[in-house]
């Protein structure tokens, strides 16, 4: 990937992060407008409530972004599972009818491993627009990291040119906002010499990942 090329990716994965953050901020700053013109005691608690959570999903959203686009450099060439796991229940936090189960057999991922489980863990969640199951696991086998990320519920949305840019067929003039995270995970994986793949189904969409353990791995 030439500097033309990385700065487009660049570009798009910045939209594709001011696109989700700009519902919380938004509503930060309409609540703010309330609160100076609200004087009933029980609307402002109401207006203060909902700044609190609109402020918490504002820092949840830039606590995965840190480590799902970004270098993350506040840690160690490892990173704790606990933490990625946190960023992911907290992606799930207002959506009930998702339930999320854990098959993390190591303590700790490598930086690119735990963008991959990321970014999987975000688009599994967007499939399941009626509710469902997330099912995550990662574990460390013949000198690979393997993530498995499913998704399986009652309708399953999934965009076909996402997949596409996942396992690497998607051409770079079809790459969008929408698109730049499964490509970037898809260069991640192709620089350690693994790969990625997906299957869909009518009511599952199952996310695959092999990363080869070594060093020099962007991320």
């Amino acid at each position: 990937m030439d500097d033309r090329q990385s700065i487009d990716l660049a570009a798009m994965l910045c939209s594709r992060l001011c696109h989700d953050m700009l519902s919380p901020v938004g509503a930060l700053s309409n609540g703010l407008e309330l609160l100076a013109l609200e004087t009933d005691p029980e609307m402002r608690a109401n207006v203060m409530q909902l700044l609190e959570q609109s402020a918490s999903i504002s820092t949840n959203k830039l606590k995965f972004f840190r480590l799902a686009f970004g270098a993350a450099g506040g840690f160690g060439e490892r990173v704790d599972v606990e933490e990625p796991k946190a960023l992911i229940q907290a992606l799930v936090a207002d959506k009930d009818k998702v339930e999320v189960n854990w098959a993390l057999a190591d303590a700790s991922l490598g930086k690119p491993a735990v963008k991959v489980l990321l970014n999987f863990a975000q688009i599994a969640i967007d499939a399941l627009v009626r509710g469902g199951t997330l099912d995550v696991g990662a574990e460390t086998r013949d000198g690979a990291c393997e993530i498995v990320v499913r998704a399986s519920g009652p309708k399953v949305a999934f965009d076909e040119t996402i997949g596409r840019a996942l396992d690497g067929s998607l051409d770079r003039s079809e790459l969008s906002s929408r698109t730049a995270a499964a490509h970037m995970i898809h260069l991640l994986a192709q620089e350690s010499g693994g790969g990625l793949q997906y299957h869909k189904s009518a009511d599952a969409l199952v996310l695959g990942a092999v990363l080869p353990q070594g060093e020099g791995l962007i991320g």
